[in-house]
């Protein structure tokens, strides 16, 4: 069943490049991510957008996505907001 993730993150001022950049070097060719997207909700505000193919394919790639938050927690103000969880509805 399909799973999505999202977190947000609030980013300090001035680091908005260095917490792109880190996303962008990421090799995110990991099993079962399907697509993710990053927007920004706002100023200095982001959110990540994950769809996987299942939630353990999402759950096993955790040690991925932490090591990933690692390199560039500094340029977060404030912890991260995750969640996730499989879908329920497809409406479109």
């Amino acid at each position: 069943m399909t799973a999505f993730n999202a977190v947000r993150f609030k980013v300090k001022p001035g680091m908005e490049q260095d917490f792109l950049d880190a996303h962008r070097s990421v090799d995110r060719d990991w099993p079962g991510l399907r697509h993710v997207n990053m927007i920004q909700t706002g100023e200095g505000s982001y959110c990540i957008i994950g769809e996987w193919d299942s939630m353990d394919a999402m759950a096993a790639a955790r040690p991925f996505m932490i090591a990933t938050l690692d390199s560039f927690r500094y340029t977060l103000d404030g912890d991260t907001d995750p969640v996730s969880g499989p879908v329920v509805l497809e409406l479109k």
